[in-house]
C-alpha cells in the first residue's frame, strides 16, 4: 500500500501550516503596530527558509504510533499542533545564536546580526549591536509565545489538549534548563563528559525527539507502555543526534552546515567530543577552545589531533550504541501502526548518520 500523502510529504504540509499561521499573525501584528510587521517578517524568514522539520515529524509519528489515522477528521488539527514545535525551535535557535555570538545560521546572517545591520544602515541612535541583541531576544520571545497560541488553537479535543499539556510543559522547561546549563558549563570551563551528556539530554534530546514523540502519543491517548517505549527511544536517539551535530560542528562542511568550519571550537562549546579529546590528551584544545580568531589552519590541527587520540572514534562508538539501544526500545514498544515503527526506525538512522 503506498504511503499516505500526509506521511510522505509531511515537511511540506508543516511548512504550509506555519506559513498560514504566520501570515495571520502578521496581519494582526500590523494592525496593532505597523512597525511590528518587520518583526513577524524576520521570524517568518527564519522559520520558513530552512530546517528539516525534525520535531514535528517525530511528534506526527508519535501520534501515528497510537493508531492515529491521517484520513481522520482529527489529522489536520494534529498537523497544526505538531507544527507549533517549529516555533519552539525558532526561539531556541535565535537565542542560542545570540548567546554564542554566532554570525551565520544556514548560511545567512543570524537574527541579531541582521537587526544590527539594519540599525547601522538606517543611522539610528545608540549602538547597533545592542539593538540587534534586543530585537533577537524579543523575536525569540514572540516565537515562544506563538508556539503556545498555535498549539492551543489547533482544534484538538479538550481531552487531547489536557493529555499533551504535561509533555509540552516539561519540554519547554527542559529546553531552557539545558540552555542555561550549557551557558553555565562554558562559564565554569567544565569539560567533563558527564556535563556534556547532561546538556545533550536536556537541551537537545528532550525537545528534539523524546517530548515530541511523547506529545504525539499523548494526543492519540497511547498506553503507558507505548509512551515509555517511545520516550526511551527518543532519549537515546536525541542524544545520538546531538553527538552527530557535535562532530559536524568541528568537521562539517560549511556548505552543508551553514556555519564556518570549526565554529563550535570558536564558541568554546564543551561537547562530549571536546571532553573526550581533553581526557585522551589532545592538549591543543586548551589553546584553541573559545578563541573567536581561530583560523582554519589551527582548526585542521585540532581536527587531526581529535582523530589521532581516538576522541572521534569514541563519539562514533557512543552514537552507534545509543542508536542500537533506541531501536531495541522501539522494537519492544507496542506500536499500533506498522508504518510508524518502520518510519521511526528510518528517522533514527537518518538523524544519526548525517555525513561531514
Amino acid at each position: 500500500m503506498p504511503p499516505h500523502p500526509l506521511d510522505q510529504e509531511l515537511p511540506k504540509h508543516v511548512d504550509a501550516a506555519l506559513a498560514g499561521y504566520l501570515a495571520d499573525r502578521r496581519t494582526l501584528g500590523a494592525r496593532m503596530e505597523e512597525n511590528f510587521g518587520g518583526v513577524v517578517d524576520a521570524l517568518a524568514d527564519f522559520i520558513l527558509n530552512g530546517g528539516k522539520r525534525v520535531r514535528p515529524t517525530f511528534a506526527w509519528w508519535g501520534w501515528r504510533a497510537t493508531g492515529g489515522d491521517p484520513d481522520s477528521p482529527l489529522a489536520q488539527a494534529v498537523l497544526t499542533a505538531v507544527s507549533s514545535l517549529e516555533l519552539i525551535q525558532a526561539c531556541a535557535l535565535i537565542h542560542d545564536d545570540l548567546m554564542d555570538a554566532s554570525e551565520t545560521r544556514r548560511g545567512m546572517p543570524t537574527v541579531h546580526v541582521r537587526f544590527a545591520h539594519r540599525h547601522r544602515h538606517e543611522g539610528w541612535l545608540g549602538e547597533p549591536e545592542r539593538f540587534g541583541l534586543a530585537a533577537s531576544v524579543l523575536i525569540g520571545d514572540v516565537a515562544l509565545a506563538w508556539a503556545d497560541d498555535m498549539l492551543f488553537a489547533a482544534g484538538l479535543p479538550n481531552e487531547a489538549l489536557r493529555r499533551l499539556s504535561l509533555p509540552w510543559r516539561d519540554m519547554r522547561t527542559e529546553m531552557l534548563a539545558g540552555q542555561y546549563l550549557d551557558v553555565l558549563t562554558q562559564a565554569r570551563g567544565d569539560a567533563s563528559p558527564d556535563a556534556a551528556l547532561r546538556i545533550d539530554r536536556l537541551k537537545t534530546a528532550a525537545y528534539t525527539v523524546e517530548r515530541p514523540l511523547h506529545m504525539g502519543a499523548a494526543i492519540g491517548d497511547g498506553s503507558p507502555e507505548l509512551v515509555d517505549g517511545l520516550r526511551s527511544f527518543g532519549t537515546d536517539i536525541g542524544v545520538a543526534f546531538q553527538l552527530r551535530d557535535d562532530l559536524l560542528g568541528v568537521f562539517g562542511d560549511p556548505a552543508v552546515t551553514g556555519k564556518p568550519a570549526g565554529d563550535d571550537l570558536r564558541e568554546g562549546k564543551r561537547t562530549l567530543l571536546v571532553a573526550l579529546g581533553m581526557q585522551f590528551g589532545a592538549d591543543v584544545l586548551h589553546d584553541a577552545l573559545g578563541r573567536p580568531d581561530l583560523d582554519v589552519a589551527t582548526v585542521d590541527v585540532v581536527r587531526a589531533r581529535l582523530v589521532e587520540v581516538g576522541a572521534v572514534a569514541a563519539v562514533e562508538e557512543r552514537i552507534a550504541e545509543l542508536t542500537e539501544s533506541a531501536l531495541t526500545a522501539l522494537d519492544k514498544a507496542p506500536v499500533a501502526e506498522p508504518a510508524a515503527a518502520e518510519r521511526l526506525a528510518e528517522l533514527a538512522i537518518s538523524a544519526t548518520k548525517r555525513t561531514y
